[in-house]
């Protein structure tokens, strides 16, 4: 399909009144459901060890259609979009309605603010550029240093068309384009390998990002990484302070906090922040919101999967904990509103609250100044895998940039780096934060459940006193 915007319902031969007929049916009684329709296009292509090593192209098309009763719901869905594919998951989906009288959800605001445009990133440059740039990124790569021993570059896209239906005749409709382009690098020298990666993206066409600054950039990125780690010595190992970059590191705090912010997992009382609303869960000066409404960002959305207008939501507000990220079965239950956040993978997948961009807000420090307070630390630069237990709050994080502080000065570089805590206890040991709150390139996808979706980060330069850090170096 074209840039052109497309309607679905009518491109199925379904029609608007067929499905909210259909649609009505299935919610009569229910506490709240929605038809979700979607076509979506994706590319992806991968170069390594200097040839194309992959190409792909797929078109997908389908519809969930949701009936919420209570705390349950009934959700169906299937490839074919038509009226007795509709039927049947009508069928399928009353029955969590069993004995059920609930009121039907009044649908959620409009909103006139669109974060991106239609085009389809898919469509221009052709394939042929595609591949061309990708062979241009490993020629400048291993022509920057002798010691380049490696290059994966990957480019991926999407586009993808909602329409959401509601029983009250509500209908909301959204063509979200996503772009990311990542290079990694392997240096060496003798026996010994590091590697570095770097990568871009957001809801824009390609150009942006494909420009010759912008994945020179990358590369150069990547390669410093690499070259930084050829250098590293063994990480200390033991209880330290340890300073945040900002940007990417914002990982942490999405995975060690955010996930226990939203809304499933405090109904449920099996977050480590249940019950602790306007109470104090972080030192004073740390604010955290999580916000779908910067334009073009790759977390950002003009609506979520429930057709509810993305919105900046306050989490914690100088320490306090003030909300929840909600979808709208945990909001009604909960007794709150929704705040846009809920999302699903594709029309396969029922939606649930997720973060969009989760992010905290700047404090007044210096970057410099925060350094400069410590005398023995860690200062984390960016961040590889990590793992979170919601209800206990516990995280571990692998630091694939990271260096020693000594006497307030950045030191040697380390490897094999690991920072290990308790989310909302780490947040009370917070005593400066910087003024230099910065977005992540655009590159993070979060998993819950089964189920991901594209999200973004962000931070100032932050200190956290006292954390564990495991290493290779007692």
């Amino acid at each position: 399909m074209s840039t052109h915007d497309i309607d679905l319902l009518e491109s199925s031969g379904v029609g608007l009144e067929t499905a909210l007929r259909i649609t009505g049916d299935a919610l009569s009684n229910a506490d709240d459901g929605e038809l979700f329709l979607e076509y979506s296009q994706s590319e992806a292509l991968g170069w390594d060890n200097g040839r194309l090593k992959s190409a792909s192209f797929d078109t997908s098309q389908g519809f969930g259609l949701r009936a919420v009763a209570g705390e349950a719901a009934g959700y169906a869905h299937s490839g074919e979009i038509s009226e007795a594919a509709l039927t049947r998951a009508a069928d399928a989906v009353q029955a969590v309605k069993s004995g059920h009288t609930g009121t039907y959800a009044a649908a959620p605001g409009r909103t006139n603010a669109m974060l991106y445009g239609a085009t389809n990133p898919l469509e221009t440059p052709g394939f042929e550029e595609k591949v061309q740039l990708l062979q241009r990124v490993d020629a400048y790569a291993r022509d920057k240093d002798p010691r380049v021993r490696q290059v994966t570059v990957s480019l991926a896209g999407s586009w993808q068309v909602v329409d959401i239906l509601r029983a009250d005749g509500h209908r909301v409709h959204d063509v979200r384009p996503l772009v990311r382009f990542n290079v990694s690098v392997v240096a060496g020298e003798g026996d010994r390998q590091e590697s570095g990666s770097y990568g871009i993206g957001g809801r824009q066409p390609y150009g942006e990002f494909i420009a010759e600054g912008s994945w020179k950039h990358a590369v150069d990125e990547a390669l410093r990484q690499a070259l930084v780690n050829l250098d590293a010595v063994p990480a200390p190992a033991g209880t330290m302070d340890v300073v945040l970059g900002s940007g990417w590191p914002g990982i942490l705090l999405h995975e060690a906090v955010g996930h226990g912010l939203e809304g499933d997992f405090n109904r449920k009382k099996t977050s480590a922040f249940a019950g602790l609303m306007g109470q104090r869960v972080a030192s004073p000066g740390v604010t955290v919101v999580d916000d779908g409404t910067i334009a073009n960002r790759r977390g950002s959305l003009t609506v979520d999967d429930e057709g509810t207008p993305t919105s900046e939501t306050v989490l914690i507000e100088d320490g306090i904990l003030v909300g929840y990220m909600q979808d709208r079965q945990n909001a009604r239950l909960m007794g709150m509103k929704p705040t846009g956040n809920g999302r699903r993978q594709s029309f396969a997948h029922i939606p649930m609250p997720r973060m969009t961009n989760t992010i905290m807000r700047a404090g007044e420090h210096d970057p410099a100044e925060i350094i400069a307070s410590v005398k023995n630390g860690i200062y984390a630069v960016s961040f590889g895998g990590g793992q979170v237990d919601i209800t206990s709050g516990k995280f571990v994080f692998s630091c694939t940039e990271a260096y020693q502080i000594e006497n307030g000065k950045i030191g040697a570089p380390v490897k094999g780096a690991m920072l290990i805590g308790n989310g909302p206890d780490a947040l009370t040991r917070v005593p400066m934060i910087g003024n230099d709150m910065a977005l992540d390139p655009g590159i993070g996808t979060c998993g819950k459940q089964g189920q991901g979706v594209p999200v973004g980060v962000g931070q100032p330069t932050m200190r956290i006193n006292a954390l564990t850090v495991g290493g290779t170096a007692a």
